[in-house]
């Protein structure tokens, strides 16, 4: 297991641009998440990224590379921050002085959503699981299995509570880390929101208090969202200050202590109040359209939550959720989204019941139950829907049909968790058989839809399309042609990351093999990406593994966007200093677009010595002199 994501994690580096190019990388439930300094590396490399066995797709959004693994990400992860020298986003406040400049790209509303993505992806975990037990103890206390007012309820009580009473505390350390503050200050000056004689103040004096004669509206700040993350955005800001005037002999007292005596009252007269308004506001709006108008927004969060998190702008939502849950005790928005999740793992169910494909149809059922059972649905989403296009409009539909009845009968949540058949107990009450009845149809309309409109899936057989004269190309190098089976690295002879060819090469010259553009040049000089102008996509790669030599050896003639001729030189590479080094010079071409229609096949020659050239030409193999 561990060769497995060895080469995994090894393309995945290289296919982002290397230890260099990364900033940090953190994961989610289901995706390794970059922030590189420079993204068009990987974005010229991201139909390869894609093509790794193990890589469900590739998503670029929020001001993150984002390579989707599924079920098995963690592991991934650990094997990476184990064998590279990568700066974890999860990690200490260190690490993340190089960050400030990518949190500042895109528009407003773009860095808010990276914003609450990255302060709540670390917490979603715990929110989960202690929403799961709350769900149970309801229903065991339904089904008479469990006393209320027993001492065994009391305690699994409070190990479902406590999550959600201290969520502030959480928030807050969660968005020190985000805001690059002092964490344990930062936890400070929100725990002083719980302490129970500030407590005890709110129950006995009611609303209102005066400090330091100043007349002063107290808040309960349990379970609460806004108010610990806004008094940490402004506390990082002020720490920044703090530091350039407080001596650094004192810093370690007199920090914390101006910190607390300052942010305290501040959050307590101003930030607290106003973000419990702010949440409490948009909790009232989004109630009021789902009261007013459910069917609408049931219709719309249904049939528009897929790309909400393909875009990874989802995270917005989360927020609401979750106050309307501490505030109302309910949340109508939940059941609208178990809409969408059940639509999408229907989609599983009806390509495998439609397609002929074995490794469709493995694909399918391997992902439809951790979907069922985990409302885990990246996999089908970018595996099967994106895939094939058809099954994402047949869960669009029923995910907005769906949506829309459960929204009209106003359908609860009661605590927070993921949509799935494992956490059917978060959603009893008086509105459970509308739940029920709603994604049981979601995903039998999903998967009806699935079937009877179809998709085209691609003959992995026979992926190069289209021969036109146009395409006729020379090899990049001069040398011995062999087969990519041959080659001596899976990524390439298991042709996951494109059909092609392979060369042995006799002089260390690489040439362009048609008329277009430089897409991609590797820092390190041992990669292309070209593209034809007539859109043939194709990775040139010199040696196995020989980006290690970071350049040496390797002298590149062009730059990205360049436009170059058929034969023109594209890089020099030192062939003897490479063998001497230990590296296979073997040289790759790759077609990274086949499935883009643009080859009817590819055809060896069987000439294997090459002088410099090879066409196709009317389906037959022609060597060319220099």
């Amino acid at each position: 297991m561990s060769g497995k994501y060895n080469q995994l994690s090894k393309e995945i580096i290289n296919g982002v641009g290397g230890e260099q190019n990364i900033i940090s990388l953190y994961h989610c439930v289901t995706r390794l998440r970059f922030k590189l300094k420079d993204y068009s590396i990987a974005l010229a490399n991201k139909s390869t990224i894609e093509k790794l066995p193990g890589v469900i797709s590739v998503v670029e959004a929020n001001s993150q590379f984002q390579v989707v693994i599924g079920n098995e990400v963690s592991e991934v992860y650990q094997f990476i921050m184990k064998k590279y020298n990568i700066k974890s986003a999860l990690g200490s406040e260190s690490d993340y002085s190089d960050d400030i400049k990518v949190k500042q790209n895109g528009n407003f509303l773009m860095r808010f959503f990276n914003v609450i993505s990255s302060i709540f992806n670390p917490l979603i975990i715990s929110i989960a699981g202690a929403g799961m037990i709350k769900a149970l103890l309801v229903l065991f206390v339904q089904l008479n299995l469990l006393n209320p007012e027993g001492s065994t309820h009391k305690i699994f009580s409070a190990a479902g509570n406590g999550v959600f009473y201290f969520l502030p505390l959480f928030l807050a350390i969660s968005a020190a880390r985000v805001f690059k503050a002092n964490q344990f200050i930062s936890l400070g000056i929100v725990a002083s929101l719980l302490e129970p004689n500030f407590v005890g103040l709110v129950t006995e004096h009611g609303v209102s208090v005066e400090f330091l004669g100043v007349s002063t509206v107290l808040m309960s700040y349990s379970g609460t969202v806004i108010p610990a993350i806004a008094a940490i955005y402004i506390y990082s800001h002020l720490e920044r200050y703090l530091k350039r005037f407080i001596p650094k002999s004192i810093q370690i007292f007199a920090l914390s202590m101006s910190a607390l005596i300052i942010m305290v009252p501040l959050t307590v007269m101003v930030i607290g109040p106003l973000g419990v308004g702010i949440g409490n506001g948009l909790g009232t709006v989004m109630n009021f359209i789902s009261s007013e108008s459910g069917l609408f927004a049931g219709l719309i969060i249904g049939a528009g939550w897929t790309f909400l998190v393909m875009l990874g702008i989802h995270w917005g939502v989360v927020p609401i959720m979750i106050n309307n849950l501490a505030t109302y005790g309910f949340d109508t928005l939940r059941p609208m989204i178990a809409a969408s999740a059940f639509a999408t793992a229907g989609v599983a169910l009806g390509v495998f019941l439609r397609s002929k494909n074995s490794g469709t149809k493995s694909l399918a059922l391997s992902s439809l139950f951790p979907s069922l059972l985990g409302g885990i649905g990246e996999p089908i989403v970018y595996g099967l829907s994106v895939r094939f296009k058809r099954p994402l409009i047949a869960q669009t539909i029923a995910g907005g049909v769906m949506g829309a009845f459960m929204g009209a009968m106003q359908t609860k949540a009661i605590v927070y968790v993921f949509p799935a058949l494992t956490t059917l107990p978060a959603f009893l009450g008086d509105t459970f058989a509308y739940y029920v009845i709603g994604i049981s149809g979601a995903f039998i309309l999903s998967a009806i839809l699935t079937y009877f409109i179809g998709f085209k899936e691609e003959d992995q057989d026979k992926l190069i399309k289209k021969k036109t004269a146009a395409n006729k190309m020379e090899m990049p190098v001069i040398g011995q042609t062999i087969s990519l089976d041959e080659v001596n690295d899976e990524a390439f002879s298991s042709r996951t990351m494109g059909d092609g060819i392979a060369i042995i090469p006799t002089k260390g010259i690489l040439f362009s093999p048609f008329n277009g553009k430089v897409e991609l040049t590797f820092p390190t000089g041992h990669a292309f990406g070209l593209k034809s102008q007539t859109g043939v996509e194709i990775l040139m790669h010199i040696g196995i593994n020989t980006v290690e030599l970071q350049g040496v050896g390797f002298d590149t003639k062009v730059k990205a966007g360049e436009t170059v001729e058929k034969g023109q030189v594209l890089a020099k590479f030192n062939l003897e200093a490479i063998q001497k080094a230990g590296y296979d010079p073997t040289t790759i071409m790759l077609f990274t677009n086949l499935s883009e229609e643009v080859f009817e096949e590819i055809v060896e020659t069987s000439d294997k010595e090459i002088v410099h050239l090879m066409k196709w030409e009317n389906g037959e193999g022609v060597t060319a002199t220099l």
